[in-house]
């Protein structure tokens, strides 16, 4: 039987779901800071978006640093602390499965960037207002 691939229409609600809550338990232990390291209190972590699993055994946490500064140390930390972040999602969630987490730079952000720098190009602007016309 092929595999599916996954897009974000055709995921499920309970995916949605869930995954937002374990985006709001770790970004939760984030902002009150109940993680005890020093790079991850010297630094504001946003938690984009988490990716679950069909079957909810596993989390792709996205992060970012605020203004992207020290990002590779960001994750490290992070990762260092994974156990920790699993045990407070199982314990405050309640699922049937502790999801097992991993956490990923989010890319997102260079993408729209590198999209704005892209439309900004004269060479773009002058080939829109074109149409415009």
């Amino acid at each position: 039987m092929a595999r599916q691939h996954t897009t974000p229409e055709t995921r499920s609600v309970r995916l949605l779901k869930v995954g937002e809550q374990v985006r709001h338990v770790i970004s939760e232990l984030l902002t009150r800071q109940h993680v005890h390291d020093e790079v991850l209190s010297a630094h504001s972590v946003s938690v984009t978006e988490v990716r679950m699993s069909p079957d909810l055994r596993q989390a792709n946490v996205f992060v970012k640093p605020l203004l992207g500064v020290d990002e590779d140390m960001v994750l490290k930390a992070l990762r260092t602390h994974t156990a920790y972040f699993q045990r407070e999602v199982a314990q405050r969630l309640k699922l049937k499965y502790a999801a097992k987490v991993q956490f990923v730079a989010d890319e997102s952000f260079d993408v729209a960037d590198r999209i704005d720098r892209l439309l900004a190009d004269p060479r773009v602007a002058r080939d829109l207002g074109a149409d415009e016309a």
